[in-house]
């Protein structure tokens, strides 16, 4: 079987059609952007595209949680830590920080796809980074497994601050954003 080396759009053209035939990725790249449509349009007065913003990026993320399959202990859980776990428990399962880090990843690229200008991209907000650094630090925490940061060449400097430091607890990671 030999792959044709195709072209950066992601279509793929089936043999004997004339009409594209989407990638995986872009397949579900289309199914995650009309979810988010339907999540705004469903919200509570409906909100337009135009006024989306990175706090109803962080709201929907938080809304995902409810449908994930990945166990995170809480930190009064006895298998808080463990790897893998000798018993069940009533801990909450969640969106595995990979799933919504490539969730994000689509949905910043659909974004300027369609028409979307990417220096009001929602998707691409730096809380949104640090949500999603929040999330991995405490599954991994809760799982055992200490994550590692990448030494920098120049000096990192903490400058952010830490807002949310052991927050595995609460139901959900959150970050503080200050407007001006």
């Amino acid at each position: 079987m030999s792959s044709s080396g195709g072209g950066s759009s992601g279509k793929e053209l089936v043999e004997g059609s004339s009409s594209p035939t989407l990638s995986r990725y872009e397949s579900q790249k289309r199914r995650d952007w009309n979810t988010f449509g339907q999540y705004l349009k469903n919200q509570r007065p409906p909100v337009p595209l135009s006024h989306c913003n990175c706090n109803h990026v962080l709201d929907f993320l938080r809304y995902l949680d409810q449908f994930g399959k990945t166990k995170v202990h809480i930190q009064g859980c006895m298998f808080y830590g463990q790897p893998e776990p000798p018993a069940p428990c009533t801990c909450p399962l969640r969106q595995a920080w990979g799933s919504l880090d490539a969730l994000i990843g689509r949905l910043r690229a659909a974004y300027e796809e369609n028409g979307g200008s990417p220096e009001t991209n929602p998707f691409a907000n730096g809380s949104i980074r640090v949500y999603l650094r929040e999330v991995r630090e405490c599954q991994a925490k809760a799982r055992g497994i200490p994550y590692k940061k990448k030494k920098k060449v120049a000096a990192a400097t903490t400058s952010q601050g830490s807002s949310s430091k052991g927050n595995c607890d609460d139901s959900s990671p959150s970050t503080t954003m200050h407007y001006s």
